[in-house]
């Protein structure tokens, strides 16, 4: 369990409806993504309205390090491509999609380019990665995990690799997103049990695409991207959907209406999937020029749900389920236990912790109503704990979340916002 930052943080309990607008940041995977596909580009390019958290400034300045430049100063980001032609050291923090996504680009480098990260980083999987870069002939340490060194030669062979996929679709994405620049491309396939999170992989797909890279997805567990050249493209990041998990939830727990605006009416991120998700569980949910609105019922239905495409929705839904009137069932996310931490496992036993009648199976959780009661719910260094934890606090008296800070690594105050939705709205503001 990682260390505090201080005591912990009282969850603000709802004494009726919360009825709210919220604009959300940035999304994570799309900044971040943006980012490295803007270093390997032939131009320089901007990220509009980039996510300023802690994962994606640890990718600038993986990026950074490498030899690029990233303006990170406002609320555009500006990138100019460099030659990676030095040594570089790379903190990836708790960022999976650092540790995952740059060394495939740092391959591409005439330096040495060495990965470490925080401590729990070093139990992430990662060894499906390193050993698909040392079959397309990038020289990589020995070993499975962090912390592990690139030495790169200035340019990749490529060509054909199989990988299981089965733990991480960003496995996938890692190799695709620096494919183009590689002598041969690269043609990954997929040998295992089905590849979760794959809107997440439609995701760089599109946005390869979208810079010009020539993909092939047309078979079932197979991606090839051509080589050549990447295209400068300026992004403008949609919100953050799966962030938008609480701030949805919160309408559900407290029979409120909440909108969140500027939701796309197209778009390749996971956290869509709420939107049927919550009808499940009993919510009105409307999509309009406004953006997404729910509003909660007056009680919530048990689902029985498989999260295998969405599955870092998981928490929220989680907490929700722990509050319905019915049985619940989450299936297909197994994937999860190599999260930011075991998260069916910590799920379990702090829900359970608060009253949850929670059973864990090998790849989702069941509930039972229960009553559930205050205490502290700890976070294990996992913003999407602390998603959970906020959610049932919401709704349950006494509720202590752990290291709310966490929830900097994807929303920068968090607890601050979360907190400002619990009181009357100043005149003349907005939230």
């Amino acid at each position: 369990m990682a260390a505090t930052s201080g005591p912990p943080w009282p969850a603000p309990r709802a004494t009726g409806p919360v009825d709210a607008a919220v604009s959300l940041p940035g999304s994570k995977s799309l900044t971040n993504r943006a980012l490295l596909l803007a270093a390997l580009a032939d131009g320089p390019s901007v990220v509009r309205r980039a996510l300023r958290s802690r994962d994606t400034l640890l990718m600038a300045a993986a990026l950074t390090a490498l030899g690029s430049t990233v303006e990170t100063g406002g609320e555009d980001w500006a990138v100019t491509p460099g030659r990676f032609d030095r040594d570089a050291e790379v903190d990836c923090g708790l960022a999976g999609t650092v540790m995952r996504f740059v060394p495939p680009a740092a391959g591409l480098s005439r330096g040495t380019v060495s990965f470490d990260g925080d401590p729990h980083m070093r139990t992430r999987p990662i060894g499906e990665v390193l050993g698909a870069l040392r079959t397309l002939g990038v020289d990589v340490s020995e070993g499975d995990s962090l912390p592990f060194e690139i030495r790169g030669t200035g340019s990749v062979r490529g060509g054909r690799v199989v990988i299981d996929a089965s733990a991480s679709s960003q496995f996938v994405s890692a190799l695709l997103l620096a494919g183009a620049r590689y002598d041969e491309g690269v043609d990954v396939r997929h040998d295992g049990k089905p590849v979760p999170s794959l809107p997440h992989i439609d995701m760089t797909v599109a946005m390869l695409r979208e810079h010009g890279v020539e993909v092939d997805d047309t078979t079932a567990n197979r991606w090839s991207v051509a080589p050549g050249v990447v295209k400068p493209v300026d992004h403008l990041i949609e919100p953050d959907l799966s962030n938008a998990a609480p701030f949805l939830a919160l309408a559900a727990v407290t029979g409120g209406r909440v909108t969140v605006r500027d939701w796309p009416a197209s778009t390749t991120q996971a956290g869509d999937g709420l939107r049927d998700i919550l009808e499940q569980l009993g919510c009105s949910v409307v999509l309009d020029d406004e953006g997404l609105t729910v509003t909660g019922p007056e009680r919530l239905e048990g689902i029985d749900v498989d999260l295998h495409d969405h599955g870092e929705l998981t928490p929220a839904v989680a907490a929700l389920c722990a509050l319905a009137s019915g049985p619940s069932h989450l299936r297909g996310v197994g994937h999860i236990r190599g999260h930011e931490t075991d998260r069916l496992a910590a799920l379990a036993t702090e829900l359970g912790g608060l009253g949850a009648e929670v059973s864990e199976h090998a790849d989702g959780l069941s509930f039972r109503p229960a009553p559930l009661h205050g205490g502290v719910f700890h976070t294990y260094a996992d913003h999407r704990m602390a998603h959970a934890g906020v959610i049932v606090g919401a709704a349950v008296d006494g509720v202590l979340v752990e290291n709310v800070e966490t929830t900097g690594k994807t929303f920068p105050d968090f607890a601050g916002f979360w907190s400002g939705l619990f009181r009357p709205p100043t005149p003349g503001t907005e939230r």
